[in-house]
């Protein structure tokens, strides 16, 4: 391939992934202490999806380690009541258990994601996919299953020791919890959460992460 043909291609692809951008009609809805929160109505639901932009004070392997090790997530994760690691699949994949509180009178919420984290060889970016896998363990008595959810991490290398994270999240808590209700409150569980974040990242326990599928 010629080098004016790379160029027209690269050029192409840049204005694709544009116009792919600009279709997602993310607006900016909360923007303080450097997370800048987003939301959007799906085509396919009434709940809004949520997109969290933060730059952050660590490195590939930090985030990775700290988003991976579910059992801590109730330390930071906003509403969580209790995180627990159902299956280590790989190093790199788990799949887990979690109980969201809800306050009275309606009933609290779980599911089951499947967390896998890949980087790109070339660019170092990280994604992590979290797919919900309802059926993976019985549902409980008085807990609703969250049936639909999709989020994705997608983590950038931005220089030594910085990285921007951008994380969406579409989800329909399901149950009988009105649309309204739960699209008047969606940006304050991610903003807590990611003020949380940065404070998890800075425990000693990932200081130095060894991370082999990851490269800083």
């Amino acid at each position: 391939m010629t080098g004016k043909m790379r160029c027209v291609l690269t050029i192409l692809l840049l204005g694709l992934c544009l116009f792919g951008y600009s279709q997602d009609d993310w607006k900016l809805k909360t923007d303080k202490e450097g997370i800048s929160i987003y939301t959007r109505t799906p085509s396919d639901s009434k709940f809004k999806a949520i997109r969290v932009v933060c730059d952050l004070d660590a490195t590939l392997s930090q985030m990775v380690a700290v988003i991976l090790d579910v059992n801590t997530g109730a330390e930071w994760v906003y509403s969580t009541k209790s995180s627990v690691l159902v299956k280590q699949v790989s190093p790199s994949e788990v799949v887990y258990y979690s109980e969201v509180s809800i306050p009275w009178p309606a009933s609290n919420r779980d599911f089951i994601a499947r967390l896998k984290a890949v980087q790109d060889t070339h660019t170092r970016v990280v994604t992590i996919y979290g797919p919900t896998e309802p059926g993976f363990l019985p549902v409980k008595k008085d807990i609703v299953r969250v049936q639909k959810s999709e989020g994705k991490w997608v983590i950038y290398p931005l220089g030594k020791d910085r990285i921007r994270v951008d994380y969406t999240l579409k989800a329909d808590p399901g149950g009988d919890l009105p649309a309204w209700l739960v699209n008047m409150f969606v940006t304050k569980g991610p903003y807590e959460s990611f003020k949380k974040l940065k404070l998890q990242l800075k425990k000693p326990a990932y200081a130095h992460p060894n991370l082999a599928f990851i490269t800083d």
